[in-house]
């Protein structure tokens, strides 16, 4: 899965993230996840994945 709510890649120090703007970006970028990323989305409920 990409980066978990409340962390940004390349960040030293965890960044608050809201989970609804992790979702969203998510969303916007499933076509750069690989399969077993969004099979692992579809597995926590995420039916656009």
């Amino acid at each position: 899965m990409p980066t978990a709510p409340g962390t940004v890649d390349g960040e030293a120090e965890p960044v608050t993230m809201k989970l609804g703007v992790w979702v969203s970006n998510t969303k916007q970028r499933r076509d750069k996840l690989a399969p077993e990323q969004l099979d692992g989305l579809r597995e926590l409920g995420m039916e656009w994945a």
